[in-house]
């Protein structure tokens, strides 16, 4: 009976003395914290409707690139073209940039075979179309480029989960950004050997590629944009630093300084000599090759792949690990290679019950399909876990074969075009 009373005396007090105490307070400073919250949710929100309105302003349009019978061009000639990709203009000042939503371009870089045909496409901003072709044929004068703006084949596919199958990816580093892959300049391409000589490392992509049969696709998209310094310096709240070569500067001294309490250039022994770093072969390998990472220009970049049956009786599981097994080449156990990001495209589904008739599994994959289409990556609706490469990686997972690689299915021209000679009667 004392406890209900005194639980009862205390519960009077509490309604009659504290919480109004509480709502007044609260009341009180609503003009410091209330802007806060609504700035918060709101200026999100803003943004993203404002780039939105933008991206529906600009046109867009595909390119499809028919190689030459005789692709004589080392990678180096890709990275030279890629290079004039990197454009960090377009997003203008804060005005530009958060009231009339501009953003700088991105490119997407495409793969693609339809039942065993091997096509190279650059999908980019309509404003970008004669800057991209002469850049083009300025490295590669032997090449032939077709508009495919009302042709896009990423379109012209419509998914039917009922009918069809599809298996789809998204590719992460297997180690932090800074380690680069193993690059065209690893494989010795950047000195140009005969063609015979040559080991690309494109080319096992390419012939898995064109092994596609009757009723099966394989995209691969590789989006890029050019990285820009958006990490906040530390001690700083308007000076901005470049992550990734932050990082990689931290990756080079780590290496080189393992043990600073014995290992330190300049430390003297018990006979009194300078005592230097111990680094092994491998590890001299990783500095010199995180030193000329930093010497090349940065992008942001996302890469995307789809194995599509369009019917289920030709989807066969064996392409899923020939796709992801197809970027191993670009792998070394002491730098960098790639991996499929599992948690990005949601888990895989090992009994009945956990996805009635396909119901997730299907909608998961007509969102990535939206996503593709889109070219849709660095932005709402659809953003992915973007990796930093510089240009010879790029050049190196994207760039136009020689006769090394000899799938039948290579779209390539089928004869070298020459000007008539100069000398031809009238």
């Amino acid at each position: 009976m004392e406890f209900a009373t005194l639980f009862n005396e205390l519960n009077q007090q509490l309604h009659s003395d504290i919480i109004p105490q509480v709502i007044s307070i609260v009341a009180n400073s609503a003009p410091l914290w209330l802007p806060i919250i609504l700035w918060k949710i709101f200026w999100p929100l803003w943004v993203d409707y404002v780039r939105a309105e933008y991206f529906l302003s600009e046109a867009y349009t595909l390119l499809e690139i028919k190689l030459p019978k005789e692709t004589l061009k080392s990678p180096l000639a890709m990275e030279l073209f890629l290079t004039s990709l990197h454009q960090t203009s377009g997003e203008g000042n804060l005005y530009d940039k958060f009231w009339l939503g501009k953003t700088r371009p991105w490119f997407s870089l495409e793969i693609v075979s339809i039942e065993g045909d091997v096509h190279f496409f650059i999908w980019m901003r309509k404003s970008w179309k004669n800057f991209i072709e002469s850049s083009l044929y300025a490295q590669f004068p032997g090449i032939e480029i077709y508009d495919r703006e009302h042709s896009d084949y990423a379109r012209a596919l419509h998914f039917d989960g009922k009918t069809m199958a599809a298996w789809p990816c998204e590719l992460e580093l297997t180690k932090p950004d800074p380690y680069p892959i193993k690059t065209y300049v690893d494989y010795g391409l950047d000195k140009d050997p005969k063609e015979e000589f040559k080991v690309d490392p494109l080319a096992p992509l390419i012939e898995f590629l064109g092994s596609m049969g009757a009723n099966q696709q394989i995209w691969i998209q590789i989006i890029v944009r050019a990285h820009k310094s958006e990490r906040l310096k530390a001690g700083h709240f308007f000076k901005y630093e470049d992550s990734w070569k932050e990082d990689a500067k931290k990756e080079i001294n780590t290496i080189l300084v393992r043990d600073a309490k014995t290992k330190v250039a300049g430390t003297e022994n018990e006979q009194g000599f300078l005592v230097s770093p111990t680094i092994t072969k491998g590890e001299q390998d990783v500095v010199a090759a995180l030193e000329r990472s930093l010497t090349k220009q940065a992008f942001d970049v996302g890469i995307r792949g789809i194995y599509i049956a369009n019917k289920k009786e030709f989807f066969s599981k064996s392409n899923i690990s020939g796709l992801t097994g197809s970027f191993k080449q670009f792998s070394s156990e002491h730098l960098n290679g790639f991996k499929p990001n599992g948690s990005v495209w949601g888990p895989s589904f090992s009994f009945p019950w956990q996805d009635f008739r396909d119901y997730r599994k299907n909608r998961m994959i007509s969102r990535f399909l939206a996503a593709y289409r889109r070219r849709a990556f660095f932005f709402p609706p659809e953003v992915g876990k973007a990796m930093v490469l510089n240009t010879e990686e790029l050049a190196t997972i994207f760039h136009f074969p020689g006769q090394v690689a000899a799938a039948p299915t290579l779209t390539r021209i089928g004869s070298k075009k020459s000007e008539a000679p100069s000398n031809l009667p009238i």
